[in-house]
């Protein structure tokens, strides 16, 4: 994690010295004389920024640059005396919590950590949530279960992963609420809940040449959607070597925000067998599938078979030796 040390006083230059040489930290100070030039970048390129000052200054040098807590960089105010680490913003999921608590071990001082839920010992949702890389479907929906929880209700946890919260009163009957842990795109549900979508679902993709990513994402999209499954589950897209420079395979896995596996064509020879056969693809690449194979390959067994759509091949796997 990469942190901006701010600090306006000498003995704020002393304690932030002391954070760079005991954490583990990729730490950069910027002192009073150099921090405005630099602030844009500060809260644009660091994870986290830690203020050695009052939360006075913390606070009016931070508001004009925060925008949401899915995005804004964790705050940390350390006083000038080094008495008190103190998580300020950006808690649970820019992890303020987690580098105030270090850094008080690193001062050996006092960690201050004023959300609900880490005072009562509960595991927020959102916490949940980063621990187990899922995605949160609504923040708003995170923080009703959340409120939920703070206040004792009886919350149930289902989940297609293995995976548990730290709360103590999780309940599979008359419960007020409930987290769902799943990569089915509809969920019927008429209380209270929250969605998290797991990183658990391989995609095999097979495309001619020049397919854009809009293309590939509206092939993605109506596949997953008449298979009910959620496109925010992907983990990976896997296609054949040859087309491992392919661009619009490159910008969907970036705007889908997973890893882009490539597959020899040596090793899709050893399972094609398994698969239906296109004479055109061996001709044109030397094997006789890519989807499939791929999907098979990276993903275990096959949940939704080859599906062709304007040029694109799709086939969809879960479960597997390197999903969730």
């Amino acid at each position: 994690m990469k942190i901006a040390c701010l600090y306006f006083t000498s003995s704020g230059k002393v304690i932030a010295e002391r954070i760079v040489y005991s954490s583990d930290y990729e730490v950069h100070i910027y002192s009073k004389e150099n921090y405005k030039n630099n602030l844009n970048d500060i809260f644009e390129q660091y994870d986290g920024i830690v203020f050695i000052s009052s939360t006075g200054i913390a606070i009016r040098i931070s508001s004009p640059f925060i925008k949401d807590k899915t995005i804004d960089p964790a705050i940390v105010v350390v006083d000038d005396m080094g008495r008190y680490s103190i998580s300020l913003l950006s808690g649970h999921i820019g992890g303020a919590n987690e580098i105030a608590e270090k850094i008080a071990n690193c001062l050996k001082c006092q960690a201050i950590i004023t959300t609900a839920s880490d005072g009562r010992g509960i595991e927020s949702v959102d916490m949940f949530a980063k621990r187990n890389n899922l995605f949160i479907e609504s923040l708003e929906d995170a923080k009703k279960i959340t409120s939920m929880m703070i206040d004792g209700e009886a919350i149930k946890l289902e989940s297609e992963i293995e995976a548990k919260i730290d709360y103590s009163n999780i309940a599979q009957n008359n419960e007020a609420g409930a987290i769902f842990v799943c990569s089915k795109l509809n969920i019927n549900y008429l209380k209270p809940c929250c969605i998290l979508r797991p990183k658990n679902i391989t995609v095999g993709l097979g495309c001619r040449r020049g397919k854009t990513v809009d293309e590939i994402i509206s092939a993605l999209l109506a596949t997953f959607s008449d298979n009910d499954l959620c496109i925010k589950s992907i983990k990976q897209i896997v296609t054949v070597d040859v087309k491992q420079y392919e661009k619009g395979i490159i910008e969907a896995c970036k705007y889908l925000n997973c890893e882009m596996v490539i597959i020899s064509r040596e090793a899709i020879k050893v399972v094609q067998d398994k698969f239906d056969k296109s004479a055109f693809v061996e001709a044109t690449i030397g094997v006789s599938s890519v989807c499939e194979p791929c999907a098979y390959i990276s993903g275990g067994e096959l949940i939704v078979g080859r599906t062709a759509i304007n040029g694109i091949t799709i086939a969809i796997s879960k479960g597997g030796k390197n999903n969730g």
